[in-house]
């Protein structure tokens, strides 16, 4: 008996998975939306909460710099955020020493 024959149904199994989920279509970003960086209150972030946390609901502080939240379209640079280099949202991820 070949020593990989029992290995076979779980090797198909794992690459039929794989190929799965890569086909799967990303969720799609609403158009009237925008990621807004640096206003999301602690535990209620969309996703991107940086190094040690998965994504959604994972931001560890208020107004953590590196998680973002679906806001309306143009509104993310004229919402507070108490960590922004310019006390607003940024529209990209960014670093912060300030305290919230």
């Amino acid at each position: 008996m070949n020593p990989l024959t029992p290995k076979l149904p779980a090797l198909a199994l794992a690459l039929a998975l794989g190929a799965a989920f890569t086909t799967l279509p990303a969720a799609a970003q609403p158009a009237d939306k925008e990621k807004c960086y640096g206003v999301a209150l602690k535990g209620k972030n969309d996703c991107a909460a940086g190094a040690g946390t998965t994504c959604a609901g994972t931001s560890k502080v208020d107004y953590q710099a590196n998680a973002w939240s679906l806001v309306p379209k143009g509104t993310c640079e004229k919402t507070a955020s108490k960590t922004s280099p310019t006390g607003f949202g940024q529209l990209k991820e960014y670093k912060s020493d300030k305290k919230a």
